[in-house]
């Protein structure tokens, strides 16, 4: 892989400077008005314009996408095919947290069928998490990718090869991912069936037996040399 580190160096500090600022909505700021498919659409990729697409052209969500999560039971149905600040709420939730968890492990995180008081302060609780969350991330950017901002590294993994930041976000990105799966795999489990899920620990190793010792007899200098010349 090739980079342009100018380039990579200057996106980083836009992404920087963006996500320094991005809130998610407000609770109250989204529309309880009953909006249709086509304003859902639009009004989620105004929320969540930070996701990336694999083309610039296409949707960050779509109509099928949402009738998929209705069907898997993973958000509320609409209310006359009209979406309100709870079906948002929900879709708000997903769209942020598919980037690291299954749509399976999402349904248990978020189930269906709470209502909207409960939903609120679970966004409210997530939006102000995710705010948190953010302004982290942003510094351990900056300490990683030290060198490629042209500042002093502080940190011994910090990289100036673009290369290498693209495997050390992969890397975190993964063990992310399978932390919040095991933990949310223990949810509601006693410790002996947490531990049935782990499965037992694997033995160490056994230390490997040592041979025992054998006594070679050694002949004295004059017989080893003729042998040797033999």
């Amino acid at each position: 892989m090739t980079y342009d580190k100018e380039l990579v160096a200057e996106k980083l500090h836009r992404w920087d400077k963006y996500l320094s600022n991005y809130r998610m909505p407000p609770w109250e700021s989204i529309p309880d008005l009953g909006l249709y498919m086509e304003q859902v659409i639009i009004l989620l990729q105004q929320y969540l314009d930070y996701l990336p697409l694999k083309f610039k052209e296409d949707p960050l969500i779509t109509a099928a996408t949402v009738n998929n999560y209705v069907r898997m039971k993973i958000m509320p149905e609409p209310r006359k095919k009209r979406y309100y600040r709870i079906h948002l709420a929900y879709l708000i939730l997903i769209m942020t947290l598919k980037q690291s968890l299954s749509i399976q492990m999402i349904g248990r995180l978020i189930p269906v069928g709470q209502s909207e008081e409960q939903i609120e302060q679970v966004y409210r609780a997530y939006a102000a998490r995710h705010r948190a969350v953010t302004e982290y991330f942003v510094e351990q950017v900056r300490l990683l990718a030290a060198p490629i901002l042209g500042c002093t590294p502080t940190v011994p993994i910090s990289t100036q090869e673009p290369e290498e930041l693209v495997v050390m976000s992969a890397m975190f990105g993964g063990l992310s991912r399978l932390l919040s799966e095991k933990l949310l795999l223990l949810e509601g489990a006693s410790e002996e069936e947490g531990n049935k899920q782990e499965g037992d620990a694997p033995a160490a190793p056994p230390e490997p037996e040592v041979a025992p010792a054998v006594s070679v007899p050694v002949e004295d200098g004059e017989n080893a040399g003729n042998d040797k010349d033999e």
